[in-house]
């Protein structure tokens, strides 16, 4: 039986959400933190990103995470974006007080030596050139933010913009960055699985409620200027084939044009029954995969096109550029029909609530979903209430010439 959702708040401001399902022997901790990559210097990307590997580098009373984690019979692992950070734990029920004390640990008190921090940032580096420069595509990212945002944070991607930017960290920036942003009230703790919510409330309470309470530092990076002419950019790398990526600015999270935004992207390659598929995959010869998704943040993101072409060459590029702006100036010119309207909103609502029958899944779902202060299960009802009107409103304030943003990315050799 799961139970309802249940909100509380500690004195230090950090919010706690439950739910129990006594159907499983296991628990989750989740905690989410409201920072990111968006929250860096400029000169010192991809710090969030490291911050999240010291986290398990040991804390002032637990100065091995894992080992004590795994010892109780769990695992954790994290993530981070340009707008969050997230952390959590999977472990038996009955064990569930051991992830209150090691989670509470490292809220507080971190363990941040010069030798964690050389080890995690060799780490870090390694990643970097694994992801970015080792990899076919690795680096498209920072092309594709570096062309679409000019003074945003979202100019680069979690990883960072160099490596060179991690070798300048410190542990003073590191404690810095942890003071301003890892602060109980800067955060939500999830607590799902087999944890009574009276268990719960007492050992958040012992656990995390002496935890001091710090002021978080308020945000002053610049909002993104309008687009108001098109770009273009042009890259290459050791990849097997051309890549055609176009993109247009969209609204924030959290907006009736956003969810119209996400429903595009379904109506136009969600499966076999999308335009894309049938019109552009199946209808032409001109491209091995093309997909439609949108960055999904916090501030206002990117929706964006990526085509994988089969043949290369500017006719080639021309020819899909022109496919692509065809189905796109149909969606623009007639709208979507109720039918894809329905469709997109059931695999949206078919989707999330799969992933969410996991606890797992559910512990971080309900953890956004608290720090967006939605009742749970609210994204659903944001699709269900989406009309075709809406879907081409904005639709036609979304695809202006005058907005996209084009990145040919060829092969070296071609």
């Amino acid at each position: 039986m799961v139970s309802e959702v249940t909100h509380f708040t500690l004195d230090n401001g950090l919010r706690i959400v439950h739910q129990q399902d006594d159907s499983v022997a296991m628990a989750t901790l989740n905690v989410l933190y409201d920072t990111g990559a968006r929250d860096e210097d400029p000169e010192m990307t991809g710090m969030a990103h490291l911050i999240e590997h010291l986290m398990f580098s040991g804390s002032a009373n637990v100065p091995d995470y894992d080992g004590e984690l795994q010892m109780a019979g769990g695992v954790s692992n994290a993530w981070t974006s340009n707008d969050f950070t997230n952390f959590y734990c999977v472990l038996p029920a009955v064990n569930v007080e051991t992830a209150f004390r090691l989670e509470s640990d490292r809220m507080l008190a971190p363990a941040i030596s010069e030798e964690n921090l050389n080890i995690q940032r060799s780490v870090v580096i390694e990643e970097f050139k694994q992801q970015c420069l080792n990899q076919p595509y690795g680096d498209m990212w920072h092309h594709l933010r570096g062309m679409a945002y000019r003074v945003h944070p979202y100019r680069w991607p979690v990883i960072g913009l160099t490596p060179e930017h991690l070798e300048r960290v410190s542990r003073e920036d590191v404690t810095r960055f942890l003071d301003r942003r890892y602060s109980p009230a800067n955060a939500v703790l999830a607590v799902t699985g087999n944890v009574s919510l009276d268990d719960t409330r007492r050992m958040a309470r012992k656990w995390m409620g002496d935890i001091p309470p710090r002021p978080v530092a308020e945000r002053t990076y610049r909002r993104e200027p309008e687009v108001t002419a098109p770009r273009y950019a042009e890259a290459e790398g050791n990849v097997p084939q051309t890549a055609v990526v176009m993109c247009w600015p969209m609204d924030r999270y959290g907006t009736k044009a956003y969810h119209s935004a996400d429903a595009l992207t379904d109506v136009l390659s969600n499966g076999e029954s999308s335009r894309f598929y049938r019109n552009l995959l199946v209808g032409t010869d001109l491209f091995s995969d093309v997909d439609a998704s949108i960055m999904g943040s916090e501030d206002e993101g990117l929706l964006i096109v990526k085509a994988m072409l089969r043949q290369s060459g500017a006719k080639a590029e021309e020819a899909a550029i022109r496919a692509v702006d065809g189905e796109i100036g149909r969606l623009t010119d007639s709208g979507v029909t109720a039918h894809e309207l329905e469709r997109a909103a059931n695999k949206f609502e078919s989707n999330l609530l799969f992933s969410n029958l996991h606890f797992a899944q559910r512990a971080q779902t309900l953890a956004a979903d608290t720090l967006h202060g939605e009742p749970y299960g609210s994204q659903v009802e944001a699709y269900r209430s989406l009309t075709t009107a809406d879907l081409e409103a904005t639709a036609r304030t979304l695809f202006t010439p005058d907005r996209k943003m084009t990145l040919i990315y060829r092969p070296a050799n071609g």
